[in-house]
């Protein structure tokens, strides 16, 4: 633990970076330590939930709207089980009209889509990916004052493209352009791969979608788990199969981000995952054998890349120190990710769009949990407030 011992000034440099006050480093340093893991990765908790105010860009004593009303979103990914379940059998929301409705009783002015399935028996039926389909769930957005803002949705997984994969593209663009999306994209990274030359190949095919996409006026954008903020392998000695095995400390998105034209290729950071990524990526074997630290900032790349990311998760999570990931998801504001921190660094507010989710927030046992927990991160993403100095 000596990294971050406070007498050296790195613990304090450190934290500051983050957004994590003294108190919770220290804590989560010896924590952390315990389970022979040694990140500083838990931010501050925001305590959010007693904070109702929404609406207004100041509050008195109070410091500006992090996240202003119309940019308020969820992925619906959140809420898959009401999406999913049988109008007739339930007196719950269920299909995608009456989750709109109950989403935006809630708050949300925006939604993000996680495909266009929901149960057989909603209006619409099971698939509303179609033209057809897409007009009436643009009709039933309308309706409850919400917006489409992105889809994690179709990318064609051959390369070089094959004709079939993209006339299913542009059926997705077109359908993204009826629901009124700037924004296309999909859950998965552009490659699992730990290379340079993958990553290449990668960019490539994405600075081709991303062509395709702007004729169509949309902006095509890729999705980050964990492991896309781990070391690229790029040097030092080559294994059996002739590919690199030690790092020259970029990061694979890092590197995606350089390799792609500005103008075609988007992101979203999921902010939790990247969180995870901070905790589990913080020392790679340096070409030399040396092993080297190098705690990731989420907020930091944002900041330096701020265009690059229109749209994010805001998704929370617990300090765990047995799973693996350093922290166990809960709903948004009930957990110890500093977002005040984070949306007061990355700034550009007008310009982001962060897209509430909760992966655990279906339960097999309380059919209304996931809209009941939606309206929990309603509440807490609503209060978020710039810190007074």
């Amino acid at each position: 633990m000596t990294a971050f011992n406070d007498e050296s000034g790195t613990g304090d440099a450190l934290r500051r970076a983050l957004g994590v006050n003294r108190r919770r480093f220290l804590s989560t340093c010896t924590a952390v330590g315990a389970g022979a893991i040694a990140a500083p990765v838990l931010g501050a908790s925001p305590a959010l939930a007693q904070d109702r105010g929404r609406g207004h860009d100041h509050d008195h004593g109070r410091g500006h709207v992090l996240v202003p009303p119309g940019k308020r979103g969820i992925i619906l990914y959140t809420v898959r089980d009401a999406t999913a379940r049988d109008p007739l059998a339930s007196d719950l929301p269920s299909g995608f009209r009456e989750v709109f409705k109950q989403l935006a009783r809630h708050g949300y002015r925006q939604v993000e889509f996680a495909g266009y399935g929901q149960h057989a028996n909603a209006p619409g039926g099971a698939n509303l990916g179609s033209v057809a389909g897409a007009k009436l769930l643009r009709s039933w957005l309308d309706d409850y004052g919400l917006r489409a803002q992105g889809n994690h949705g179709f990318i064609p997984p051959s390369w070089p493209l094959t004709s079939a994969d993209l006339d299913t593209f542009k059926l997705n663009l077109e359908i993204a352009n009826i629901l009124g999306m700037d924004h296309m994209g999909t859950g998965g990274d552009p490659t699992g791969s730990s290379y340079p030359a993958d990553w290449d190949v990668a960019a490539d095919k994405w600075n081709a979608l991303g062509r395709i996409a702007r004729r169509e006026g949309i902006k095509l954008y890729t999705h980050n788990h964990d492991s896309a903020y781990g070391f690229l392998l790029d040097g030092g000695p080559l294994d059996a199969q002739g590919r690199p095995t030690r790092s020259s400390g970029i990061r694979k998105l890092e590197y995606f981000l350089k390799a792609t034209d500005p103008k075609l290729v988007w992101l979203e950071m999921d902010i939790f995952w990247a969180h995870v990524a901070q905790y589990k990526f913080h020392t790679y074997t340096a070409h030399d054998g040396s092993t080297r630290e190098k705690v990731f900032d989420p907020a930091g790349l944002v900041a330096r890349n701020n265009k690059r990311y229109p749209l994010f998760h805001a998704k929370d999570g617990v300090v765990s120190t047995t799973n693996g990931m350093g922290y166990d998801m809960v709903p948004f504001g009930t957990g110890v990710i500093d977002y005040t921190t984070f949306f007061s660094r990355v700034g550009e507010r007008n310009y982001h769009n962060p897209m509430v989710e909760d992966d655990n927030s279906p339960s097999a046992t309380d059919p209304a949990q996931s809209l009941r927990e939606a309206k929990i991160s309603y509440d807490n993403l609503a209060a978020l407030r710039a810190r007074r100095h």
